[in-house]
């Protein structure tokens, strides 16, 4: 399988504005995240993603395209057509 670069993965991201995310953060020291949310906006060096909680309070979490490329961030799409997609 081909790695991608970080020109492919930041389209792939900004085609996926407004969609449904799987966020897996590796937080280090064997420690991992897992949230879901809604990817908000996609920038020229990073995207954000918009989580929400059962405490009715919004977050916002940024990441570079970069962090999915070195894996340290999974990002998955939840489409409803074409099921979930891995961004990598």
């Amino acid at each position: 399988m081909e790695k991608n670069n970080l020109s492919k993965i930041r389209k792939d991201v900004k085609d996926c504005v407004g969609k449904k995310v799987i966020l897996k953060a590796n937080k280090g020291r064997k420690k991992t995240t897992i949230r879901e949310g809604i990817l908000e906006e996609a920038y020229p060096s990073l995207f954000v993603v918009k989580i929400s909680n059962d405490y009715d309070s919004v977050r916002r979490v940024s990441y570079t395209y970069s962090d999915i490329l070195t894996e340290t961030v999974e990002v998955t799409i939840c489409d409803d057509e074409e099921g979930k997609i891995k961004i990598s």
